[in-house]
């Protein structure tokens, strides 16, 4: 080995780029750029400085955005893509607890809101159903009598809603509620004496119960727990005074039924069964709806 000779140029000792007074013998395998250990990342190969770690997060970002504008990436059997965001079930939450709200003020009462002109324009009542105020078959889902009623929906949307959101993706579930809403709707105005008025987020509620019993058969989970919900849920329907087993029974049909279609629908042709199903749902409870419309009408019209 040979020294270098007095006032010979002799190799500058390389520096990190982010830190010009640490030498160092350490670079980027990536950009080859020179590093110290505090600016180098663990890769697959090597090791990365933090820019090109910051650039490698920021390509596969972009990436993932451009898989899903193109219809692609991982999707849940019902066909959504796979998110952890919730949005539609709290904007169902705050609807339902914006109206208790304005019902609850206008009556001047928290216990008593039901005494509110808000609450009784929007209460199914069969009689003035039939007398044109069909708003009434959908408005009355989303008031409750008195603050328990709401408490416990609100708790029993919030367990179902965010599971079966994430499932089914935002369309896909505010079309499994409101067709669900509508079923307890139309299943009281058929069978329901025509003397008794009701409210209640109830038939969309177990709607949803259902749906949640279609899905865990259909993702092979353990049915024990929900099983149990649901036997406790029906003997309170059917034993407890002032509920609704009607609204409850049917919601519950119907979102089994429209459940079935939005995650057995084979994926080839998942949009055209899933449409077609929700669409064929809707209308079959419009045409019970009319005939039992009309029915009301010419019984209720020589009393008019």
């Amino acid at each position: 080995m040979t020294e270098p000779q007095p006032g010979s140029p002799q190799a500058a000792p390389a520096t990190c780029w982010w830190h010009p007074d640490r030498p160092t013998g350490l670079r980027c395998v990536r950009c080859e750029r020179s590093a110290c250990p505090d600016c180098l990342r663990e890769a697959a190969v090597g090791y990365q400085c933090i820019d090109c770690v910051a650039a490698a997060r920021r390509e596969e970002k972009a990436r993932a955005a451009l898989t899903r504008s193109r219809g692609f990436g991982p999707r849940t059997v019902a066909g959504a893509r796979v998110t952890d965001r919730v949005v539609i079930t709290p904007l169902l939450i705050a609807l339902n607890g914006l109206v208790y709200v304005a019902t609850a003020a206008e009556a001047g009462d928290v216990m008593n809101n039901q005494s509110s002109g808000l609450f009784l324009e929007g209460a199914l009542w069969p009689p003035l159903i039939a007398a044109g105020e069909w708003w009434r078959m959908i408005t009355s889902a989303f008031l409750h009598i008195g603050p328990f009623h709401l408490l416990m929906n609100m708790v029993a949307l919030w367990f179902l809603g965010r599971d079966l959101e994430q499932l089914l993706g935002k369309a896909r579930f505010v079309a499994l509620y409101v067709v669900s809403l509508l079923g307890g709707s139309v299943a009281v105005y058929l069978f329901e004496d025509i003397r008794q008025w009701t409210a209640g987020a109830s038939g969309a509620i177990y709607g949803l119960l259902g749906a949640i019993l279609v899905a865990a058969i259909r993702l092979r989970l353990d049915l024990t727990f929900i099983v149990v919900i649901i036997g406790i849920n029906l003997v309170i329907s059917f034993r407890v005074q002032g509920i609704s087993w009607l609204g409850h029974l049917g919601g519950f049909a119907v979102g089994v039924l429209v459940t079935i279609a939005l995650v057995y629908a084979p994926a080839k042709v998942r949009t055209p069964v899933q449409v077609g199903t929700v669409v064929a749902v809707t209308v079959a409870l419009v045409v019970l709806f009319l005939v039992r419309d009309a029915q009301l009408a010419a019984q209720l019209a020589p009393l008019l």
